[in-house]
């Protein structure tokens, strides 16, 4: 019994101090001293504190401001939006609402993105607050792993996205809940305005065969279209200078 409390002691402090502890084995079978039990202390442990468990692996969590999708910003092959959108377990829908819950308010723009923290949801925002938002959210879970304001945006920005959006029936996870059907898996979602005469939800989306769909919501009927070409205002001049 005394070996059980001391076993119980040493794994709490290790828990407390942000390390790992591996438990003493004291009889043969697959009991709370086994070394298999032991080895599964470890990686327990290790998950809560941030450690590495008995696996060698590292584990993550929101404190260390890391994604749980270890993935490295790189396009060498092109596949990158592809490699992204399958790995990613939280959808722009989701990323969104988590989003809303952490800073009730309007979400303007949402980007699945592979960096240093891994695979996050960046997503900006325009708070009840009156102040904007850049948040960054695990793709594999959705916690909020970084959250801060930006200062540089001032009134009149503010007012604008809300001249935008009025009478909006058709908010960021709608407009990638509507891009999505057939179109594959929603990378990007952004309020755009600045080539047209109102403003639109831009999304971009990518299928599983790696093909790339820019497309555009309306944020007050709903409708989807099929984005321009890109570089198709170009033509108008004939490719001359203006």
């Amino acid at each position: 019994m005394k070996r059980h409390i001391l076993i119980a002691t040493a794994a709490a402090a290790a828990l407390i101090a942000g390390g790992t502890a591996t438990a003493v084995a004291v009889n043969g079978s697959e009991g709370p001293g086994s070394p298999q039990s032991g080895a599964q202390t470890s990686a327990q442990l290790a998950a809560k504190a941030g450690g590495t468990g008995a696996d060698g692996r590292q584990a993550h969590n929101a404190a260390d401001g890391r994604s749980s999708i270890p993935m490295q910003d790189h396009d060498e092959d092109g596949q990158e939006d592809v490699r992204e959108a399958a790995a990613a377990k939280v959808s722009a829908p989701q990323a969104a609402a988590a989003a809303l819950k952490a800073v009730p308010g309007t979400v303007t723009g949402l980007d699945l993105d592979a960096d240093r923290p891994g695979l996050v949801w960046d997503v900006d925002q325009l708070g009840k607050d009156g102040r904007w938002h850049e948040l960054t959210l695990d793709a594999g879970n959705a916690r909020v792993l970084n959250q801060h304001v930006d200062h540089e945006d001032d009134d009149h920005g503010q007012g604008q996205v809300r001249s935008r959006l009025k009478g909006a029936t058709t908010d960021a996870a709608g407009a990638a809940r509507t891009a999505a059907a057939g179109h594959g898996t929603v990378t990007s979602v952004d309020l755009d305005d600045d080539h047209r005469a109102k403003a639109v939800w831009e999304v971009e989306t990518v299928t599983k065969d790696g093909k790339e769909h820019d497309l555009l919501v309306d944020p007050q009927s709903g409708a989807l279209t099929a984005a321009p070409a890109h570089g198709a205002d170009d033509d108008d001049n004939g490719g001359q200078d203006d």
